[in-house]
């Protein structure tokens, strides 16, 4: 079998954890898929998969096999895209996941323009809040907001933007406006959930003269995992929120919402592309994120908010 495919097949099986799965990708036979990878690992002299009648692990030689297999199809196949297209600047596809609001309302325009640029692109952008899984889903990149969790994909900061406390002037005119954040928790609050577990619910602010930290946990009456959700709820005098800067920038302006704790600092975060650690990233992909640095190094701009 041609040494190409052969590592194409090795590299589907670890992406997909297992022969049966790997072969229906590849529309192969599984015993076709398990001839080729042991073939392989005659060639080689080494053991690339550990595996046993309930389970397979990749082992140490085969983990840093698949890593050059990985740069190496990935480079073939931006050659193969270069010399299709005939053309001298980079084209093909690529697979782009995001946050549903974050990307109506900030990426479309970096898209958008990034695509006149290179004609030669195809840009398939997947717009959810739920969390996906890079290799498992075949995404060259996500764009992820706030701070990262343990994990071993790669990353690359785009952007960094602050949190702002803010509610509805009607509802601060019921509820009173709150002086410290222990007075937040005589406020119902509206709560994002897209974080740990342990987390939800619980709002941290450090006094910026004095450098003093506290730790509180509100009363949500609105869980939600998305920040439209949020914002409208907020706008509708539900209670207290917290939302990234450049989310309601264009209501504290107008006056609809209105910023409180303002002597409180909140820990805001990152705007990061990630992408898959074990590959060397093609050169339409590195493009890609090199146009979001770009586009976004004076930081993100308030636009017009559309319901998600």
């Amino acid at each position: 079998m041609d040494r190409l495919e052969t590592m194409r097949i090795f590299v589907t099986v670890v992406n997909r954890q297992g022969f049966a799965v790997a072969a229906r990708e590849l529309g192969l036979a599984v015993a076709t898929v398990s001839k080729a990878v042991t073939a392989l690992e005659t060639h080689l002299g080494v053991s690339l998969l550990n595996r046993t009648t309930r389970r397979m692990n990749v082992s140490a030689d085969g983990a840093r096999y698949y890593d050059w297999c990985c740069r190496i199809l990935a480079d073939c196949e931006e050659a193969e895209t270069m010399v299709r297209h005939n053309a001298s600047e980079p084209g093909g596809r690529i697979r782009i996941a995001a946050p549903m609001l974050f990307g109506q309302n900030h990426l479309i325009h970096p898209v958008t323009d990034f695509m006149r640029r290179y004609p030669g692109m195809v840009v398939e952008l997947d717009l959810n809040d739920r969390y996906v899984d890079l290799v498992a889903e075949g995404f060259d990149l996500a764009v992820r907001i706030g701070r990262l969790g343990n994990s071993s994909l790669r990353s690359r900061k785009l952007a960094t933007f602050g949190l702002q406390v803010c509610a509805s002037p009607d509802h601060l005119a019921r509820h009173g406006i709150p002086a410290t954040p222990e007075d937040l928790t005589t406020h119902p609050c509206l709560v994002y959930t897209l974080s740990s577990r342990e987390e939800v619910g619980v709002w941290r602010f450090e006094d910026a003269e004095s450098g003093k930290r506290h730790r509180i946990r509100v009363t949500g009456v609105l869980f939600a995992n998305n920040g439209e959700v949020l914002r409208q709820a907020a706008l509708a005098g539900l209670g207290v929120t917290i939302l990234p800067s450049f989310h309601v920038e264009a209501d504290l302006a107008s006056g609809k919402l209105q910023q409180i704790l303002a002597n409180y600092r909140l820990q805001g975060g990152g705007i990061h592309a990630v992408y898959q650690p074990s590959r060397l990233l093609p050169v339409r992909v590195r493009l890609f994120i090199d146009h979001l640095v770009e586009q976004w190094r004076h930081g993100i701009g308030a636009r017009e908010t559309t319901s998600t």
